[in-house]
C-alpha cells in the first residue's frame, strides 16, 4: 500500500469517526465505543475492498455487507455518508422520530444497507444465507460481516459458524471486532467466549489475526481470505473500544453512552488534530 492510499484511508476513517460521534451526540443516545473500534475495518471495506457502487446500491452482482453488531449503526451510517449513499447532513437525524436513520440498520428504509440487524447473532446468520445463495446461483459476489466479541456469547453465532463451514462458504469473510469490552464490562468476566482463534479453527474456519487499526494488515488479511478456498474466513481484529478519542478508549462505559456538549467538543478537537496532521481539512 503506497503512502498516498494509506493517508487517504486514514483521512476517511477520521471523517467517519467524526460523523459517527456527531450522530450519537445529536441523538443524545447511541453506541460510540463499538462504532469507533470498527471504523478502520468498515472504512477499508467500503473505500478499498468491496465491489459496490452508491449509484447502483441494489446491483445483484455487488458484494454484500452485514453489520451483525447492529448497535454500531452510527458507524455504518457514517461510512455510507462518506461514500455517497446518503447525504452527510442526514447524520444529525439519527434516532429522530421522523428519520430513516434508526437506532439499528434498516434495509428497507436506508440506502446501502444490505441487512436489518440489531438482535445479536442474527446478522452473521443472514450473512451465511447470502453467501450460500451466491454459491447456489453461481455468483461471484463476496459477503462481508462484522461480528462483535460480546456477540459471540450468543449460541446462534456458533450455529452459523457450523453452517458456513459445512457448506464451504469461501465467499464469506467475517471480521471479529475484538475490543474486549461489552456493555457490562470485560467480555471474559461477563461470559468468556475466548479463545476465538481455537474455537473458529475447531469449526473449520480459516483464521487470521490482525491489528484492526492497521490498514496494511487489513489489506493483507483480505487478500489471504480471497485466496482461501473451501472454507469461510474469520479475521480476528484486535481493536480498541472508543478508538481515536482519548477519554473513550478502553472504557466500557462508552459502549452505549452519548457525549455531552463538552465531551463532544473535546472528541472532535482530537480527531480534527489528527486530520490536520494527515494534511486534511477539518
Amino acid at each position: 500500500m503506497n503512502t498516498e492510499t494509506l493517508t487517504s484511508l486514514k483521512l476517511s476513517a477520521a471523517n467517519v469517526r467524526k460523523m459517527a460521534l456527531e450522530a450519537v451526540h445529536s441523538a443524545k443516545s447511541g453506541h460510540p465505543g463499538g462504532s469507533l473500534s470498527a471504523t478502520d475495518i468498515l472504512t477499508y471495506l467500503y473505500k478499498a475492498e468491496m465491489n459496490v457502487d452508491p449509484k447502483n446500491p441494489k446491483d445483484p452482482d455487488r458484494d454484500r455487507f452485514v453489520l451483525s453488531k447492529g448497535h454500531a449503526a452510527p458507524l455504518l451510517y457514517a461510512v455510507l455518508a462518506e461514500c455517497g449513499y446518503i447525504p452527510k447532513e442526514d447524520i444529525k437525524t439519527l434516532r429522530k422520530a421522523d428519520s430513516y436513520l434508526q437506532g439499528h440498520p434498516d434495509m428497507k428504509g436506508t440506502n446501502g444497507v444490505d441487512m436489518s440487524t440489531g438482535s445479536l447473532g442474527q446478522g452473521i446468520s443472514a450473512a451465511c444465507g447470502m453467501a450460500l445463495a451466491g454459491k447456489i446461483d453461481n455468483k461471484d459476489y463476496r459477503v462481508y460481516a462484522i461480528l462483535g466479541d460480546g456477540e459471540c456469547e450468543e449460541g446462534q453465532v456458533w450455529e452459523a459458524a457450523m453452517l458456513a463451514a459445512h457448506y464451504n462458504l469461501d465467499n464469506l469473510c467475517v471480521f471479529l471486532d475484538f475490543n474486549g469490552l461489552q456493555i457490562d464490562g470485560d467480555i471474559t468476566e461477563v461470559m468468556n467466549p475466548t479463545p476465538f482463534d481455537k474455537k473458529f479453527e475447531a469449526f473449520q474456519w480459516n483464521v487470521i489475526t490482525i491489528d484492526g487499526h492497521n490498514f496494511e494488515e487489513i489489506e493483507a488479511a483480505l487478500a489471504k481470505a480471497k485466496a482461501t478456498k473451501g472454507m469461510p474466513t474469520i479475521i480476528i481484529a484486535n481493536t480498541v473500544k472508543g478508538k481515536g478519542v482519548s477519554f473513550m478508549e478502553n472504557q466500557a462505559s462508552w459502549h452505549g453512552s452519548a457525549p455531552n456538549d463538552e465531551q463532544y467538543a473535546q472528541a472532535i478537537a482530537e480527531i480534527d488534530e489528527e486530520i490536520k496532521l494527515l494534511g486534511g481539512a477539518c
